[in-house]
């Protein structure tokens, strides 16, 4: 089965489709540099680079799906909607609203199988329709009600075989004479049985392991994370706080420069994974003889890309540098989760 991905960024979501018979031939993504690594890791893919609100492009893309006969569509629309109906300054015009898009390109083609994602707010958020404000799943069933059978609900990737906690939200929209069953729940996987093997690394160190190499962080945060235990901030130590560089306490949120918790799977990962001062980003840790811990550091690479239940050894180009890797990674919904709540297609 062919498909179609919007809103694709690098494709990180689509990895283990393949496994499924589901081969993405068409793509879009507004962003050069996201589209760029999207073709190298995935080259027979025609991929539309470019704003999907330009009429050439979504021509484009509308045509790319009827030449391949697409039965398959992923959406992970830019989560932009309203989240009460009490403001007055809310947009009437649907074509502000990207998802709109989406059910435009539902419209004009023939898919047997639509997933829609995001995160769990999305479901909850107002759009305009018809001269009304709904629910995003009020509005699918508004349109499709007579085609299409129709699902909604919010899942957790440490749920379906990704040691990570990562909720996330999903419409599921399959022709009434087809089958697409739910996943079935999994055994959660812990940190220490995703990454408790690999070896210690202190900020700057590196192994002899692909991608397994720590990043350089200042002194300052170093010495308060070393006297931080498992599962604690940073922000609560009385002695050893993050300090700025005239050393005034750094004042944060609880979850800030904050350690994570071996027997349980990874917070989720967000796009400043790379930070150790953001939010839950600091490996757990050892408690060493001298009374401190080890590992003052975010997650490597080789320790991000497993609990976000991608390859150890991932082969990546050149050209993406390691922000760009923990971005599209922390935009992207984990692939082994999203194989799960596919995979139930019949």
């Amino acid at each position: 089965m062919k498909g179609l991905s919007l809103f694709s960024s690098a494709g990180i979501a689509e990895m283990y489709l393949k496994n499924l018979g589901i081969e993405i031939v068409v793509a879009n993504e507004l962003l050069p540099k996201r589209a760029e690594l999207y073709k190298w890791l995935y080259p027979k893919c025609e991929m539309v680079v470019g704003d999907i609100k330009e009429s050439n492009n979504f021509t484009k893309i509308q045509q790319l799906v009827r030449e391949n006969d697409c039965k398959f569509l992923l959406a992970t629309p830019p989560c932009q909607g309203m989240s009460s109906l009490g403001k007055k300054d809310y947009d009437n015009d649907e074509r502000n609203y990207l998802v709109f898009y989406v059910f435009d390109l539902i419209d004009s083609s023939n898919f047997d199988y639509i997933l829609i994602e995001n995160v769990p707010k999305f479901l909850k958020l107002y759009f305009p329709h018809n001269g009304k404000f709904k629910q995003l799943i009020d509005i699918v069933k508004d349109k499709y009600n007579d085609r299409y059978s129709i699902d909604s609900f919010v899942l957790n990737a440490k749920d379906f075989g990704v040691p990570q906690s990562r909720p996330r939200g999903f419409i599921k929209i399959w022709k009434k004479s087809l089958k697409w069953d739910n996943p079935k729940p999994q055994k959660e996987i812990s940190l220490k049985e995703a990454i408790g093997h690999l070896p210690s690394l202190e900020s700057g160190e590196k192994s002899d392991l692909k991608w397994h190499y720590a990043k350089k962080h200042n002194n300052r945060d170093i010495l308060a994370l070393k006297h931080t235990a498992e599962g604690k901030s940073a922000m609560k130590n009385e002695i050893y706080y993050p300090k700025k560089e005239n050393g005034d306490r750094i004042i944060g949120f609880h979850n800030t420069y904050k350690r994570m918790k071996w027997n349980e799977p990874a917070p989720a990962r967000a796009i400043n994974s790379g930070n150790i001062g953001g939010h839950n980003n600091v490996h757990p840790g050892r408690l060493q003889s001298d009374g401190t811990y080890s590992d003052a550091r975010v997650l490597t690479l080789r320790e991000l890309f497993i609990v976000s239940s991608l390859p150890a050894d991932w082969d990546l180009p050149d050209f993406a540098s390691e922000t760009l890797i923990r971005s599209v990674i922390g935009e992207a919904i984990p692939p082994m989760f999203c194989k799960n709540i596919i995979k139930g297609i019949k």
